[in-house]
């Protein structure tokens, strides 16, 4: 934890290692010494058993304080061990952690050229959609004041950040990837915006969006399980998931709302399976 100069780095990265230990642990039945991680071939954590089986497959993601994590447990077990046989991806945003800095620079600057400074992580027609496409929108027709027209491209902006990690993140790779370009998101918009800091089964539809426009190399995506849903009024979250041999499975899978855990609830748990 040493290495990170702000102390709310560090925070997060060691809630990030505590959380892979967690869920290893709590899930895949490992005592807590025994949930030594290592990493893939593209440098992801993973946990593999003494047979080189994953009995957990997971993935993390950290922003302005909070850390997600999400994963899948017991999808080996029903695939003879195979735990390439599911992919996972997660990310957190926060729309507010920059706001100055972002407002500052497309008031300076303009919105084209805010969005042209990021273009080379997004796919061939998002850039133009963020700069002309959104205007077309209802919920966008019908904000009246220009700050609240100029958030709105902010959250969609940070919305297409979200989903594209999200995904890249599903199938392994990084944002260097060579084939960010083929992949697009269409016609997306952002969640609304939650009146509290918490996800329950019983938020207000418009704040969870499951159904995506995804198109990878001229075809249309069908086999991602995809959801970016409102925690509070910053932060947004999203989920996506595969299972390449049989892709019924992980379009069926609810992604719901993420649970929330507190460090000193992974420390008990961590000291209860080490004694």
């Amino acid at each position: 934890m040493l290495k990170y100069y702000f102390a709310a780095d560090a925070k997060m990265a060691l809630a990030s290692h505590l959380l892979k230990h967690w869920v290893v642990s709590k899930y895949g039945g490992v005592p807590w010494w025994e949930t030594k991680l290592s990493a893939d071939a593209n440098k992801k954590p993973i946990f593999t058993d003494a047979a080189g089986r994953q009995p957990v497959v997971f993935n993390v993601s950290h922003q302005a304080g909070l850390v997600a994590l999400v994963a899948v447990h017991g999808y080996d077990a029903a695939n003879d061990g195979d735990s390439s046989q599911v992919n996972i991806g997660v990310d957190i945003v926060c729309v507010s952690e920059r706001q100055h800095r972002d407002h500052q620079m497309i008031r300076n600057e303009g919105w084209a050229k805010f969005v042209d400074m990021h273009s080379d992580v997004f796919g061939r027609s998002e850039a133009g959609y963020l700069k002309t496409g959104l205007t077309g929108l209802v919920s966008y027709a019908a904000l009246k004041t220009e700050d609240a027209r100029l958030n709105f491209r902010l959250r969609s902006f940070y919305t297409l950040w979200c989903l594209r990690e999200a995904y890249v993140k599903m199938t392994g790779e990084a944002l260097l990837a060579s084939w960010l370009g083929d992949l697009m998101f269409q016609g997306f918009e952002p969640p609304q915006p939650g009146t509290r800091f918490e996800q329950s089964k019983d938020d207000n539809p418009k704040q969870i969006i499951r159904r995506h426009d995804v198109v990878f190399k001229g075809n249309k995506v069908d086999d991602a399980n995809i959801c970016i849903r409102s925690l509070g009024p910053d932060y947004m979250t999203c989920t996506a998931v595969r299972t390449p041999s049989r892709k019924e499975d992980a379009l069926s899978w609810d992604l719901g709302p993420f649970k929330f855990l507190t460090i000193d609830q992974i420390v008990a748990h961590g000291e209860a399976t080490s004694k």
